[in-house]
């Protein structure tokens, strides 16, 4: 199973991936040379690679995302062919909401796939609540809003978590959509 993790840049992408990864995370990090210094010395470019065996006969492929909107030829390139995505959103950053919100959207116009949005350092100061993320990113009418979940990306068992609402309410998607009725 594909998985995409994206988000803004500093949202916790790479680190989600490195946190459950049984394999040597491969990634693309090089020196940021723009306004991303101010929140992180380096920033992926191109995208992280990792994998994980969540179940016998299930492995996950974790397909991490660039942040800077100047890559989003790699947004469409790993979003095509996955089954499932998750949003990584940093709670504590509304300035980064619209970047998120951009990012969105660009995903949602090229497929139709189950989304979960994960919200980062939703323990930090000025960490906005659920509920004013979901609106900020656009989902206004409660009943039409993808999962939500809390996460720490530094902690394997948040990030386990998480994978489990995205795998479920990936499984719960292709049974609606396979059972129409059910």
């Amino acid at each position: 199973m594909r998985l995409v993790v994206t988000g803004a840049v500093g949202a916790g992408k790479s680190s989600f991936i490195r946190s459950v990864s049984e394999i040597d995370v491969v990634d693309t990090d090089c020196l940021a040379t723009d306004v991303t210094t101010k929140i992180k010395q380096k920033t992926t470019v191109a995208m992280d690679f990792g994998r994980l065996q969540f179940a016998r006969d299930m492995a996950l492929h974790l397909y991490g995302t660039p942040g800077q909107s100047r890559f989003d030829f790699m947004w469409d390139i790993l979003i095509r062919k996955a089954h499932a995505y998750i949003l990584l959103v940093d709670a504590h950053r509304p300035g980064q909401f619209s970047s998120s919100r951009r990012l969105l959207s660009f995903m949602q116009q090229r497929v139709k796939i189950p989304l979960v949005i994960g919200l980062t350092h939703v323990d930090c100061d000025g960490a906005w609540s659920e509920e004013d993320v979901a609106i900020a990113l656009g989902f206004v009418d409660e009943s039409n809003r993808p999962p939500m979940v809390s996460l720490n990306a530094n902690q394997r068992d948040s990030v386990i978590q998480a994978l489990i609402v995205l795998v479920q309410y990936f499984i719960k998607c292709d049974i609606s959509h396979t059972h129409p009725n059910g």
